[in-house]
């Protein structure tokens, strides 16, 4: 592992729907946070975003000046290295690029956009050491649920390996937004607010109902709340453990109460109350799912997750470890989905890969690039569950179309042309518009990526595995493929010729068997 001089001061900034948050921390010795200051501000960038599809100039306005007090702060500490990150609120917003521009201008700060699957893959990443401290099975599946003010993402870990994930559009401010004007029109607003939560959450319990849950963690700022009113139910000071009677009796005491019962009895803010409400009736019926006896609510927030995400980018050039394995199992359990031929897509990746490390002094990419290839070989002819007949487009819009833990939109699109294009005999640059619009940069990723890909993939065009045993070599103007196969090969063979000119254009060296 290579390191380089770490700044000891950094600063995670999370601009959320219902606050803007800040933690400035120190790096020790040993790579842990000494956490120096957390500055908490309120917004109404989610309620606009929600309520009106726009965050008002107003909101902008103000999140801007609150952004100028985050930018003075980090200049007393004199924080050099930072990352700003927005979620749902500024996400959905359609005005969203003005208010990342007027929050650069205004304040100098660069606002990352994340995407769900960005933003549940650093909160996991922050909950990695929380994970160890828990008295948990952990050969066992484990629900993490994160509830935030956009959106509910649940999370089964087992071995400490991510096994699936599911987010669903229904935050506890979202929730609240939508449901608003009902608020006064019934006495039951607990009861519509939770079949409201029902009807829009019955897919995804259907798949998790599959799976048998032993342990629940919760997190997610509002849940905070319930573990502080339920500590002081039971007199527990340390409680990061909620025993589940005690959850359930809440949840049916605070589910017969109004907003205004709910505030006095609790000690909750008004403008509060049906945050924490939806936050209680979406646990309960994620905790229906499970055969948990407690819910584990640790102390662990997202900005923990930015925060160790600066870390490992500022020490290791290859930051991947563990969260590596998440991304990658989540996107073997996305082939299960759509029904992959398993045999053939490991095949396929292990030839792949293997010519990837063997010209990598010719195409000079790196370990994300190869994580690109690794996702593409798996996924390549996921298609192939919609029509066999041009899978390769049917492949190429299911993967711009879903969400992989970790990844950017950008890099979601830079692995659907890598797989687009594994089929064609070459691209053409002016008359393909999905490849024209990558930047320059992108295009000759997708095209070093796509021809190793059909190399791969032409080495078992039968899907019947018959090279038992495959060596590459390269010189300075051949990559040769040395194989044993137990039968005929004559469709491999054909189709790699087939596939050996496009590689040759690209990479600058011949491919011969």
């Amino acid at each position: 592992m290579r390191k380089t001089k770490v700044n000891n001061l950094i600063a995670a900034i999370d601009i959320g729907s219902n606050y803007l948050r800040m933690t400035i921390s120190e790096i020790d010795k040993i790579g842990d946070f000494v956490i120096l200051e957390e500055v908490v501000k309120q917004t109404n960038i989610g309620k606009d975003s929600f309520s009106f599809g726009r965050v008002k100039v107003q909101t902008i306005h103000d999140v801007c000046n609150d952004l100028k007090g985050f930018t003075s702060l980090m200049k007393d500490y004199n924080v050099r290295v930072y990352e700003a990150v927005a979620t749902s609120g500024i996400r959905e917003a359609d005005n969203k690029q003005y208010i990342i521009e007027q929050i650069r201008i205004r304040t100098g700060i660069k606002v990352r956009c994340l995407n769900e699957a960005e933003e549940r893959f650093l909160l996991l990443k922050g909950m990695k050491k929380e994970f160890l401290k828990m008295d948990i099975d952990f050969s066992k599946n484990i629900m993490v649920l994160n509830i935030t003010s956009g959106a509910v993402e649940a999370s089964i870990y087992k071995n400490k390996v991510l096994q699936f994930t599911e987010s669903m559009k229904l935050g506890s401010l979202r929730i609240s937004e939508m449901l608003a004007d009902f608020q006064n029109k019934t006495l039951e607003f607990p009861r519509l607010m939770e079949e409201y939560i029902e009807s829009k959450i019955y897919l995804p319990k259907m798949n998790i109902r599959k799976i048998k849950v032993d342990y629940l963690v919760v997190v997610g700022g509002e849940f905070s709340t319930v573990t502080n009113i339920l500590k002081k139910s039971i007199n527990d000071k340390e409680i990061d453990l909620i025993n589940r009677a005690d959850f359930v009796k809440l949840y049916e005491e605070i589910k017969k109460m109004s907003g205004d019962q709910i505030s006095f009895n609790y000690n909750v803010h008004k403008r509060k109350v049906y945050l924490y409400l939806s936050t209680i009736l979406l646990t309960d019926s994620f905790l229906n799912l499970t055969e948990a006896k407690e819910i584990y609510s640790p102390e662990v927030t997202f900005r923990q997750g930015i925060l160790k995400d600066i870390y490992d980018n500022l020490i290791n050039e290859n930051n991947e470890g563990l969260d590596k394995e998440d991304i990658i199992s989540s996107v073997w359990n996305l082939g299960d989905k759509y029904k992959i031929d398993k045999k053939h897509a490991r095949y396929v990746l292990g030839t792949a890969l293997n010519i990837f490390d063997k010209t990598e002094k010719l195409h000079k990419l790196g370990h994300r690039e190869r994580l690109y290839l690794e996702i593409s070989s798996i996924l390549h002819d996921v298609g192939t569950f919609v029509n066999y007949i041009n899978h390769e487009v049917h492949s190429y819009e299911i993967i711009k179309n879903t969400s992989i833990i970790g990844l950017s939109d950008n890099e979601l699109n830079i692995i659907a042309n890598i797989i687009r294009y594994h089929e064609d005999e070459d691209i053409k640059l002016e008359k393909d518009s999905n490849y024209y619009i990558l930047s320059e940069k992108d295009r000759m990723t997708v095209s070093i990526l796509a021809a190793i890909l059909k190399l791969s993939e032409a080495l078992d065009s039968s899907h019947l595995q018959k090279i038992e045993d495959l060596k590459i070599s390269v010189t300075s103007d051949a990559i040769y493929f040395s194989l044993v196969a137990k039968e005929d090969i004559l469709l491999e063979e054909w189709n790699f010729k087939n596939s050996a000119y496009f590689f040759e254009e690209v990479m600058g060296i011949k491919a011969i068997i």
